[in-house]
């Protein structure tokens, strides 16, 4: 204890903050990379007018809040303030598109990686480029902001996504890391720049429809994983904290996208290796030894904090309606009376679906709360269908709600695993799926048909990867690669436990998946009925 407040003090901590779907997180970790203190606030995006969306002032009340509940753990825990740090870095939910002038304002809404608005733009994107644009994509957004001819598009001067906005505004360097940038544009795998040819091919179709900036213009700078990306300006220190304690001049590593900070946090940065991020969303990210044979439009192309090519399957539908479920179940338990906290709620009911028939009893859901581009399903509705057969039993209406967080996601790894005969040595889960011990991990095992490891620092995620990014910047040796970083200095003593996948678990599963994409019919027509 009194180490760590010296270390304090001593402004040699180094923070890791994340903006994700459902909680802001900062992190804050010792010389030795291991979490000393933290600090959340929860929030929840909005549907306005047809946009899913955060607004400015719930992005900075929320980091605020955050970096507030931090500063007074350290204090209670510590007796000690936080005057200064060794490093800083920034993550957020990834994609998306934030729009703004050349007097700094945001021209439209936020509009978060949830928004499925942009198949026109993906599908021509795509086409053009014959690489896979996803909707959610920054480039998709504008593209189909341009067909809108919508009137803020000549007035942008730039285009970020929120990690980017939330680091600009602290360190006032537009700037962004390469993973992070890789979900904007695509990225050169031989330069770790803006893929110049389809850049110009862009442009090309920019200007005939009268946009007057050029595409290079408007977008990020691209940093990799070890490069300084600025430092905490006096008028950032005060938006970050507003009671004014911390100091100005402190670097910040270059922020990230939640899939680098993912990597990051499973030490997935090697080839052959791949993790599995588990949450609002669920993300399965593949780093690659060499490029897919063809264009998928199930697959994206990004890259590691530090240029490496990586396969990302991702879907918008992971845990949402999960959670809500839970929540009944939560409910039900006030009225009768009994409080029951959280982790102990969603350990019984998780470990409950372990009971459950392998095949979920015949019971089908989609936990569906927005489209999913993979089961080209448009808008969401979550939906839970049984027949008069079916074994209707808490157990198996646990198995088939955790079962579907990985449909969609199961739909897209089979072309990289079957299709594209990727090889892996290890994937590696970590998000809230997996908090409760062995039970997302043995389902995950079976949805994947391999090995799931999960290390102990599985909880941490995204905010405790970043904060990894930021110490591999400022404690990295002369030519030392993130993935040595990662594997020698962090990563050493922790394996984590690894589960392989149970025969009749991959069996049940398989029936699931059958009854799954049969019933993709019935959310379709869900969601032009409802």
């Amino acid at each position: 204890m009194e180490d760590r407040r010296k270390l304090i003090e001593s402004g040699n901590g180094v923070l890791g903050i994340e903006l994700g779907s459902t909680r802001i997180k900062a992190v804050l970790v010792d010389e030795n990379h291991t979490p000393i203190a933290s600090g959340s606030h929860q929030w929840e995006n909005r549907l306005e007018n047809g946009i899913w969306t955060y607004s400015l002032e719930d992005i900075w009340s929320g980091v605020q809040a955050c970096y507030q509940d931090l500063s007074g753990n350290v204090k209670r825990q510590y007796g000690a303030e936080i005057k200064s740090l060794a490093a800083i870095g920034v993550s957020a939910m990834m994609h998306g598109y934030m729009a703004f002038d050349q007097e700094d304002n945001l021209l439209t809404p936020f509009r978060t990686w949830r928004n499925t608005i942009t198949g026109k733009a993906a599908k021509e994107l795509s086409n053009l480029f014959q690489f896979n644009i996803p909707e959610r994509w920054s480039i998709a957004h504008l593209d189909q902001a341009v067909l809108n001819q919508e009137e803020h598009v000549p007035k942008i001067t730039f285009l970020t996504t929120l990690a980017g906005y939330i680091h600009w505004k602290l360190t006032g360097r537009k700037v962004l890391g390469v993973g992070d940038a890789s979900g904007m544009f695509p990225i050169d795998s031989a330069t770790g720049k803006y893929h110049q040819r389809m850049a110009d091919k862009f442009d090309g179709l920019s200007v005939t429809r009268g946009c007057p900036w050029k595409l290079r213009e408007i977008l990020p700078e691209i940093l990799t994983a070890g490069e300084e990306a600025g430092r905490l300006t006096k008028e950032g220190a005060k938006l970050l904290d507003v009671s004014g304690i911390l100091e100005e001049g402190i670097p910040f590593c270059p922020p990230e996208g939640d899939a680098g900070t993912g990597m990051a946090a499973t030490n997935s940065v090697a080839k052959r290796t791949g993790n599995v991020s588990a949450g609002t969303s669920v993300f399965a990210m593949v780093v690659l030894e060499k490029e897919l044979s063809r264009l998928y439009r199930e697959i994206d192309m990004v890259t590691t904090p530090d240029g490496s090519l990586v396969a990302m399957v991702h879907a918008n539908n992971c845990t949402s309606d999960l959670n809500a479920w839970v929540g009944i179940f939560r409910e039900f338990a006030h009225t009768a009376g009994v409080t029951i906290e959280d982790d102990r709620l969603y350990g019984l009911l998780y470990e409950k679906a372990l009971e459950g028939d392998k095949d979920c009893g015949g019971l089908l859901a989609f936990g569906y709360l927005s489209g999913e581009s993979i089961t080209k399903v448009d808008e969401g509705r979550p939906l839970f269908v049984r027949t008069p057969e079916s074994k209707f039993n808490l157990a198996n209406l646990m198995r088939v709600h955790l079962y579907s967080a990985l449909g969609a996601l199961n739909l897209g790894m089979r072309i990289l695993l079957k299709e594209e005969q990727v090889k892996l040595d290890s994937l590696l889960g970590h998000g809230g799926l997996f908090k409760t011990k062995g039970v997302g991990q043995k389902i995950m095992a079976a949805a994947m048909k391999t090995p799931v490891s999960v290390m102990e620092t599985a909880g941490e995620g995204g905010p405790w990867g970043m904060a990894l990014l930021a110490s591999y910047m400022v404690h990295r040796e002369e030519g030392e690669k993130l993935e040595e970083y990662l594997a020698h200095k962090v990563f050493a003593q922790n394996k984590g436990s690894k589960m392989e996948p149970d025969a009749e678990d991959v069996k049940g599963f398989e029936k699931f998946m059958e009854r799954y994409q049969a019933g993709l019919d019935i959310e379709k027509a869900a969601g032009s009925s409802l």
